[in-house]
């Protein structure tokens, strides 16, 4: 019998990663805003993510939608238990996507959508950040709700996962950057990738030991023989991928530290799946006990397989159709 619970779980799961692994460039283009020397390199900078910031972003959407769809006790436990930086995340992200129509469109008010640009995406990518950590800590449920304070989503180990999120993010722009920009600004992005990663690293192995700290389940599943040779071949192969980081940096390859970028963020995320497995709702509440009923589930499944390819599509459209580089006085706008 097909276990449409697990067939769900696995499609959030790609829609989330989908998200951060293609938002995550173009928040962290504007992170990096600030060290656009003159508003043409900034114009530039803007200009890589203008044409797909907003369809990177229907990824998020169809994560969130397919859990409330799915996974409702999921969904109205953790948008309670989080509500705060949920609410920080989408304002960010509403500001930030003003900031890209109005910044083109005035010059007396362009330094302060400048600034709404660099501060909705900094936020945005922080408070993602601050969610996993508060994900990955635990919530307290009681009867079915959520039963915690307002502010335990805050916590030293949160704001780690905030900074965290917003370092990967940003080396994820710079090699973004790399890509679609040519002259200083590319030679800048350039000189930014190996510190950027440097520091990534530094911090994938502070959360890391975080979460065994943090998460008692996490711990016992990286110490028990049965799950030994699997866990720990995520730490090896995010050394690898690091160690070919570097490499390819050093190399001037263009294309491939991006590539190796994002897969830091899948090796992390499948670390982080792997250790909390089977769980929705840390510590207690799994996928399966979060689920709709089965015919709810097949229904939308059904909705869901055919809307897929035309994502699919429409985002490999839109990159092939403004593929290449990006140079001043050209653009979305």
């Amino acid at each position: 019998m097909v276990d449409l619970a697990t067939i769900w779980a696995a499609l959030i799961c790609i829609a989330l990663l989908a998200y951060v692994v293609l938002d995550g460039f173009d928040l962290g283009v504007g992170i990096l805003f600030p060290l656009g020397k003159n508003r043409e390199e900034r114009d530039v900078m803007m200009n890589t993510v203008a044409p797909v910031w907003d369809g990177n972003e229907t990824w998020l959407v169809l994560g969130g939608g397919g859990m409330f769809a799915a996974f409702p006790l999921a969904y109205s436990v953790l948008l309670t238990a989080f509500y705060a930086p949920v609410m920080g995340m989408l304002l960010a992200l509403v500001l930030r996507g003003v900031a890209f129509e109005f910044r083109f469109r005035t010059e007396r008010w362009r330094p302060l959508w400048d600034l709404a640009f660099i501060g909705g995406s900094t936020l945005a990518a922080f408070f993602q950040g601050i969610m996993v950590g508060a994900f990955v800590q635990g919530v307290h449920v009681e009867n079915g709700a959520y039963a915690g304070g307002w502010f335990d989503w805050l916590t030293p180990f949160t704001l780690l996962t905030g900074v965290s999120l917003v370092a990967g993010y940003a080396l994820l722009g710079a090699c973004w950057l790399v890509i679609k920009t040519e002259g200083g600004l590319q030679r800048r992005m350039r000189g930014l990738q190996i510190p950027l990663g440097a520091l990534v690293v530094v911090l994938i192995g502070l959360v890391s030991f975080g979460t065994v700290l943090e998460n008692v389940q996490v711990r016992e599943r990286w110490i028990s023989l049965g799950s030994f040779l699997f866990l720990w071949v995520i730490p090896l192969l995010t050394g690898i991928i690091a160690v070919s980081f570097f490499m390819a940096v050093r190399a001037r390859r263009e294309v491939l530290p991006f590539l190796l970028a994002l897969c830091l963020f899948v090796a992390s995320f499948i670390g982080l799946t792997s250790g909390l497995y089977p769980y929705l709702i840390p510590p207690a509440i799994s996928y399966r006990a979060a689920a709709n009923a089965d015919g709810s589930l097949a229904f939308m499944l059904v909705g869901a397989l055919a809307l897929l390819p035309v994502i699919l599509g429409y985002t490999a459209y839109v990159y092939w159709l403004f593929r290449g580089k990006v140079r001043e006085g050209e653009g979305y706008h």
